[in-house]
């Protein structure tokens, strides 16, 4: 697992994610111990509520253009496997190893 600051990331960065409530694939591409953005957001996008004091993840969408900003809560692991399309995943990953993509830094 994933050790930050006090809490654990059940999810790192890399890692192919299934969203439970809206029913989209995609990939980590960053993890924050808590709730990092404005109430406002929260209040407008969070509808199911999900706790601030866990782990959130920045991720990004197969097949779309956006990247979503999810609670570890909704999350599971993608159980298919298969690599995501977007059009920035080129600039955080180099390949799909395993199942998981590595960043450019570690496929050295």
């Amino acid at each position: 697992e994933y050790m930050m600051s006090g809490s654990t990331a059940k999810f790192r960065v890399g890692e192919l994610i299934h969203h439970n409530l809206f029913d989209y694939r995609g990939v980590v591409v960053d993890v924050d111990a808590t709730f990092d953005g404005t109430k406002e957001w929260y209040d407008t996008m969070a509808r199911s509520r999900p706790p601030k004091e866990e782990p959130w993840y920045h991720v990004l969408v197969h097949g779309a253009e956006h990247s979503t900003y999810v609670a570890e809560r909704n999350l599971e692991s993608d159980p298919t496997g298969e690599p995501i399309t977007h059009p920035v995943l080129d600039q955080f990953f180099a390949e799909l190893h395993d199942g998981v993509y590595v960043s450019h830094r570690a496929s050295h």
